[in-house]
């Protein structure tokens, strides 16, 4: 009732309403009278105390956009000043909010926050805010390093985001040492001059001792490893066979050669796939998936942990999975020689690497042979033995992936060819070297398979015009695409945006491509990639 209750106002609010208007009037205007004005009253205060809507002085009710007002999420910069992400955008122009160290007022990094904003003079740089109100916290707890005096200590914070000392009464310490990273419980929010005041109450360990670090990080982003009784007991109870009623309504692709591909220290395999070259010079490429929902189904335990959790989160020395062991590492992985459920994306392309014909299906498989990006690269570079009889595939799937590259680039995708960096570990946990990670021609080959899957079943959805998750970039900030041109000036080079003011991909594609293989090559890529905007879903 009181969900209903918040629609019925907000929509009214949203597409009635202009100016800031009274509770009474509000109600009058929607018809609430008699019993139904208590819930009005409940939900009206809600959407207050949430800065869905804001009250204002004279005790009026409006949306806060069309107060001047912005509300979102505060990301502070390490140098002092921070950007509002706002909840609501009414126009594509509308950027986030900078908010000055000194328009701060005691809000603190990941806060919710209303601020009282100020147009930019400049189109196209962010607005200025003024925060006026902390509408929830973020940072009840705080992993850093303790350091004490005689009579007080403090802690100062891993994440360099947040800025600010936690002072330490003498008398919460709870056995905290100097040099120890621990975690603090903020009693006491930080008041004009005043930081934040917290009690320790977890020791982690000596900074700079094996594991210490990655236990810091664990308990920065709240990381578990251990699941809760309900849902490791679920998980124990699904089955590790695939039942012979479970075959029933999907396309049997146990006699293809399905493969895996993935590290040499893969645990888990959620993705495997299958092509062969067709007599007109086309291919047929099987992409299959994991079924997950299949052993997940909504509102369970193991689906509202797998929620709260949200992904797999692979950390320097350990992996911390979405689901448990029985499902992630069991059923849900695609292991050799198993039969498994899989949601299958099996695509018909033209000999120029165009999607003729596709078909997204529940289908169940059996992976012929793991494989590894090395192992891969050394068989299409004649350094191992096809023992296996795998390497005529391997073949088409390498032609297929070099076709979908150049109809790629030809259509303006970016390709950012930059290394990581896996740092090594001993026996004992401490870094004993960083190994660089160049893409090789096996990762590029599942790449180009999943990017290919992906964006069939994107586009099978908005021809459907079904709600779904899509995963976005949006158009490069123009300051951003201004310090970059800055950068390219040097080399002779600019990227100008097209008539409606657009940064088109295929004019940063065709910028890397004249830098490649010169010495301008890793910085320009670098400064590039970091004008991109991350991507949204």
């Amino acid at each position: 009732m009181e969900t209903e209750m918040k629609d019925k106002i907000l929509s009214y609010m949203r597409d009635t309403v202009r100016r800031p208007i009274t509770a009474e009037a509000l109600a009058e205007e929607l018809g609430v009278q008699g019993a139904a004005l208590e819930p009005f009253f409940e939900a009206l205060s809600e959407l207050e105390q949430t800065a869905v809507l804001i009250r204002n002085r004279s005790g009026l009710y409006g949306l806060p956009e069309r107060m001047n007002l912005v509300v979102g999420k505060l990301s502070m910069s390490g140098k002092g000043y921070g950007f509002i992400i706002p909840d609501v955008r009414l126009k594509e122009t509308d950027t986030d909010v900078f908010v000055p160290g000194a328009m701060l007022a005691s809000a603190m990094n990941g806060d919710r926050v209303v601020a009282r904003v100020t147009p930019s003079p400049i189109p196209g740089r962010a607005r200025e805010g003024e925060i006026i109100r902390i509408v929830e916290r973020a940072n009840t707890k705080i992993v850093g390093t303790f350091a004490s005096s005689k009579s007080f200590g403090f802690v100062t914070p891993d994440d360099q985001k947040i800025g600010q000392d936690i002072f330490i009464p003498k008398k919460s310490f709870n056995g905290a040492k100097t040099g120890m990273k621990v975690v603090a419980e903020i009693t006491k929010w930080p008041e004009g001059r005043h930081s934040a005041e917290g009690a320790v109450v977890e020791l982690l360990g000596r900074a700079g001792d094996p594991g210490v670090d990655v236990l810091s990080v664990m308990r920065q982003y709240d990381l578990v490893q251990e699941f809760p009784t309900e849902v490791q007991a679920e998980a124990d109870r699904v089955p590790q066979k695939v039942k012979p009623d479970e075959y029933r309504g999907r396309r049997d692709r146990r006699e293809l050669s399905v493969v895996t591909v993935d590290g040499d220290d893969s645990k888990d395999f959620d993705d495997a796939v299958y092509a062969e070259r067709r007599a007109d010079g086309g291919w047929f490429l099987g992409v299959y998936i994991a079924d997950v929902s299949w052993y997940v189904r909504e509102g369970r335990p193991l689906d509202r942990e797998a929620y709260e959790r949200g992904t797999s989160v692979y950390l320097v020395d350990r992996v911390i999975p979405m689901l448990p062991f029985a499902l992630s590492n069991g059923i849900c992985s695609l292991n050799h020689g198993e039969d498994r459920l899989a949601m299958a994306c099996e695509m018909e392309l033209d000999a120029k690497g165009e999607v003729a014909h596709y078909e997204i299906v529940p289908a169940v498989i059996r992976v012929y042979r793991r494989l590894t990006y090395n192992g891969v690269n050394a068989l299409l570079e004649g350094k191992a033995k096809d023992v296996d009889g795998i390497l005529p595939m391997i073949s088409v799937l390498k032609d297929l992936r070099d076709a979908r590259k150049a109809y790629r680039r030809k259509r303006g995708s970016i390709d950012f060819n930059l290394p990581e960096i896996k740092v090594k570990l001993d026996d004992e946990g401490h870094p004993i070297g960083l190994i660089k990670r160049v893409g090789s021609v096996a990762e590029s080959i599942i790449e180009e398979c999943m990017l290919l899957a992906n964006e069939t079943v994107a586009e099978h959805m908005d021809k459907k015009e079904l709600p779904f998750v899509y995963r976005v970039h949006e158009q490069p900030n123009e300051e951003k695409i201004e310090r970059l041109n800055q950068l390219l000036a040097a080399f002779g080079q600019h990227i100008r945006p097209n008539d409606k003011g657009e940064i088109q991909p295929m004019d940063v594609q065709k910028v890397l491509e004249k830098v490649e293989g010169r010495p301008e090559e890793r910085i320009v890529s670098t400064v590039a990639l970091l004008s991109m905007q991350q991507a949204l879903y």
